[in-house]
């Protein structure tokens, strides 16, 4: 046989027969701003775990942390818009700076606890929230929500917080967002928004008095080295945005879909546990460098909650009332749903 007819019968193969080509591999750029110890590298490895498992390495996944490839929210969001790289996570904050209405998720106390929380944020609310952001960023897909830090509490270098009052006249460290600041402002604080890097240096030199954050960030800034008291009054639910590339996703076949979405789904469970377990260590840490933690009675939490009440209407008067009461209406339903389970005990 000619080498001309050699070279024929396997150019008339792949016309006839086009799935005898093995697939091209694609890659899933995972960047965030995280470091390697926290819970947004421990949700990456399980989703790159999974998701390189189940497609049989027909999708890789590379993970690009500690601003390697963004240092700026908005920088995350334009890289995965651009399709620099396909996912990428955003606190509420950061969020809030793509869509301002979402800043509702960090109205104080809105969700009473972790059951309340994780059931709000696998209910309807999530599809009508993708909906609202991808008609606004076509190129963004919201594919789930997990954590990242715990709850927000207050933490103190010299007065420790058992009631709103206690919080007059404090110097409380926030971000710039404007719901945090007026926060601080209506419980009798001084609000100062000071960057993330310049937090341990504040704290050290008396610039701030306290902060608001979750424990396993306090204890891996070595913040605690300067805080000596930890309220845990849980004002914020920390949550965790994970976004995709929406032309990525929708160029995936239906089954690598199945698998990226399912790689997603243990991300997420992985990201809502891995503060929890973190938690334990780091206030043993705390306590051990000399901390005390301090857990408001009851009585003492309805009073940080009816001081802070005023929030809503603060936010209605900047975007409306729309998301508000989304989130009220849905966070009824799964604190009764969650009360009845618990009274039939």
């Amino acid at each position: 046989m000619s080498i001309r007819k050699l070279l024929f019968i396997p150019l008339m193969l792949l016309l006839v027969y086009p799935n005898l080509v093995s697939a091209e591999t694609k890659t899933i750029k995972i960047a965030f701003m995280g470091s390697q110890s926290d819970e947004d590298m421990h949700g990456s490895l399980v989703f790159k775990d999974y998701v390189e498992a189940s497609s049989n390495g027909s999708i890789k996944v590379e993970i690009y942390l500690s601003a390697q490839l963004c240092s700026k929210f908005v920088e995350c969001f334009q890289g995965v818009q651009a399709n620099t790289f396909q996912v990428t996570i955003s606190t509420i904050g950061g969020f809030g700076l793509i869509f301002p209405p979402a800043q509702v998720l960090d109205l104080p106390y809105i969700l009473r606890d972790d059951r309340v929380a994780e059931c709000f944020f696998d209910g309807p609310f999530l599809a009508d929230l993708r909906k609202a952001v991808n008609e606004k960023h076509p190129k963004l897909r919201l594919m789930m929500v997990g954590n990242t830090g715990g709850w927000r509490n207050f933490m103190t270098t010299k007065t420790q917080i058992k009631e709103p009052s206690d919080i007059a006249g404090q110097k409380i460290r926030t971000i710039p967002a404007d719901i945090q600041k007026e926060m601080v402002k209506m419980l009798g604080g001084n609000p100062t928004p000071i960057s993330w890097p310049e937090v341990y240096t504040s704290l050290a030199t008396g610039v701030v008095e306290g902060t608001k954050n979750g424990i396993t960030d306090i204890v891996s800034m070595k913040f605690h080295e300067h805080l000596r008291y930890a309220t845990l009054d849980g004002h914020a639910y920390m949550a965790a945005f994970w976004w995709l590339n929406n032309d990525f996703w929708n160029e995936l076949s239906h089954e690598d879909k199945v698998i990226v979405n399912d790689g997603f789904y243990h991300m997420m469970w992985e990201t809502r546990q891995s503060p929890k377990s973190g938690a334990i260590a780091a206030y043993q840490e705390f306590k051990k460098a000399g901390g005390t933690v301090y857990k408001p009675t009851p009585k003492q939490k309805q009073m940080f909650v009816n001081a802070t009440k005023g929030m809503y209407q603060w936010y209605e008067n900047q975007f409306g009332p729309e998301w508000l009461n989304k989130v009220l209406a849905e966070t009824k339903v799964c604190e009764a749903k969650i009360d009845a389970a618990s009274a039939s005990l």
